[in-house]
């Protein structure tokens, strides 16, 4: 006599197979929102507490210069997009050189391309980087 698979959940619609395809894809929501639960009551106080000492530097300075909370906040989101575009108060070196350019090219390849050919990309990389600190062959 063979054995008898069940039919699954009939009032749905689902074979066994899909009916496990769905267990599983709400068990992967349920341990993410879990988690997602965990990490807030954890993290949430702390961020809190950081807002509110911001804050309080944000006015002492502003008291201090006597500069508007208005006008000092809008100094900071200026100043967040020039960080956000690549603008550094300190260049040592442009952020998008050649160097710069092929080190990021390298990580993004060696990261997506398949193992094999991004591991052959990773020592030419090496090899070019270490030949001469200038990113050149020599």
């Amino acid at each position: 006599m063979p054995a008898q698979r069940l039919q699954g959940c009939r009032s749905l619609h689902l074979n066994e197979d899909n009916g496990r395809f769905v267990l599983l894809a709400l068990l992967i929501v349920v341990y993410l929102l879990c988690g997602a639960a965990v990490f807030s009551a954890i993290e949430r106080p702390s961020e809190l507490r950081a807002h509110g000492r911001w804050n309080g530097t944000l006015l002492n300075f502003s008291e201090t210069f006597n500069i508007s909370l208005q006008e000092l906040n809008s100094f900071l989101r200026e100043y967040e997009a020039a960080i956000a575009a690549g603008i550094r108060a300190d260049a040592l070196r442009p952020r998008w050189d050649f160097t710069g350019a092929f080190y990021f090219v390298g990580t993004v390849v060696s990261t997506i391309v398949p193992p094999a050919a991004g591991q052959l990309l990773v020592v030419l990389e090496e090899r070019i980087i270490l030949t001469n600190p200038q990113g050149v062959p020599a």
